[in-house]
């Protein structure tokens, strides 16, 4: 039995598979599989072809049951109708199309036999799956030399995959966080799952993908996927890659710029800039994005930093000064009051509620987390009732009717 996934469709082996397509509800046809393409072990990105699939299950039963069972009908009715359910489940996880890794699709193939009731079979395309595993480890030194090295688009670029330095960072994202957290497994997962020309921002999302997987193992590695998602979002409001070592000097450069940006875009009060931007800047304390957890960034990234034409322009300290400035606009020593109020929210010792997050220190800078109102009893006090209901909704608050 040979890969016919990964090599070739030249056996005389696909004589025997099925070679019709369907285009049938549920089945997908060749044209809905354009938009799929197959990561090579080496790295190569092929389109993703089932009939390769057949050709490697027909290959499975002709180890087992011979040449003689492979071309019965029943069997290549069998090999048809497993290949047609490997596809629709490949298909089903990336519905608006992508890459599989090639290993993805073979584990796809052993679930489909046993699924089938075809124990034998996929018990021989198991070992057959662990001969060749064996054989390439053997033979990795003088594979290593033959394989083409990955590439990157890096700035529009097409340049080397500079390794060490991806190592770097998931080395430093899992420092300090207990010897159970290792950045080995966060590499080999996100190198499985590049392929060759991949943009440098998928690079990075697929480090923090191939982290996040690990955190059912160990809870831990939630703070590692936060530590590789902060290092994308630096790159994406800065513009740059900043070392966390650097990035109290970073804060401090960038928050007088993030103020004037947010008002110049009118996202937030004008008043901001009459602060003492530059002491509150030098206040920011860049060692408290490292208490994050995955989810809380995550959540912040998504739906509380400021953007301007979807590209976030906060960081999370820069965030938690904004709500801090926004609640001090009326104090006397303005910078102080905002410097304690900033000190409680990065600490984590207290937290304001939603509105709060979202609105303070912003041209709407409505703070209230609750409404409740009368709505009179006729017509048209109830829909005005729903209109001020409406107007509220918009800039958050939980609401409450008095229907009596």
């Amino acid at each position: 039995m040979q890969t016919a996934l990964n090599t070739p469709n030249t056996s005389p082996v696909a004589s025997l598979v099925p070679s019709r397509t369907t285009d049938t509800a549920g089945q997908p046809g060749n044209h809905a599989l354009a938009h799929y393409q197959i990561i090579r072990r080496n790295g190569a990105v092929v389109p993703f072809e089932p009939n390769k699939i057949a050709i490697a299950m027909m290959k499975a039963f002709l180890a087992v049951h011979g040449t003689q069972g492979a071309a019965s009908a029943s069997v290549r009715e069998v090999v048809d109708n497993l290949t047609q359910a490997v596809a629709r489940a490949m298909v089903r996880s990336r519905p608006g199309g992508g890459t599989f890794h090639i290993e993805d699709v073979q584990d796809q193939v052993e679930l489909g036999l046993m699924r089938g009731g075809h124990h034998e079979v996929a018990r021989a395309y198991v070992l057959y799956r662990e001969r060749r595993s064996q054989e390439r480890s053997r033979q990795g030194a003088t594979e290593v030399a033959a394989v083409p090295a990955m590439h990157v688009i890096d700035g529009g670029q097409r340049v080397p995959l500079d390794l060490n330095h991806l190592k770097g960072l998931i080395e430093a994202a899992c420092q300090n966080l207990g010897a159970d957290i290792k950045a080995d497994p966060i590499v080999a997962e996100t190198m499985r799952n590049l392929y060759d020309g991949v943009p440098m921002d998928e690079v990075y999302k697929a480090s923090i993908l191939a982290a996040r997987t690990l955190i059912e193992k160990d809870p831990d590695y939630t703070y590692a996927t936060a530590r590789l998602l902060l290092h994308t979002i630096v790159r994406e409001v800065i513009g740059r890659e900043v070392l966390q070592a650097d990035m109290s000097e970073a804060y401090a450069e960038y928050f007088p710029q993030f103020i004037k940006k947010g008002v110049e875009n009118e996202l937030l009060d004008e008043r901001l800039q009459q602060y003492d931007l530059a002491r509150l800047g030098a206040a920011l304390k860049a060692d408290r994005d490292l208490k994050f957890d995955y989810l809380g960034l995550q959540t912040l990234y998504d739906r509380y930093f400021l953007h301007v034409r979807k590209t976030r322009i906060e960081l999370p300290q820069a965030f938690f000064m904004r709500v801090a400035m926004g609640l001090a606009l009326n104090e006397i020593d303005r910078e102080a009051r905002a410097i304690e109020f900033y000190e409680v929210l990065s600490s984590f010792d207290f937290m304001s509620s939603t509105p709060t997050l979202f609105n303070s220190g912003t041209l709407r800078s409505q703070l209230s987390s609750c409404y409740l109102t009368t709505v009179p009893d006729d017509l048209d006090g109830i829909y005005e009732s729903i209109k001020e209901n409406a107007l509220l909704s918009k800039f958050a608050g939980g609401l409450g009717n008095d229907w009596t």
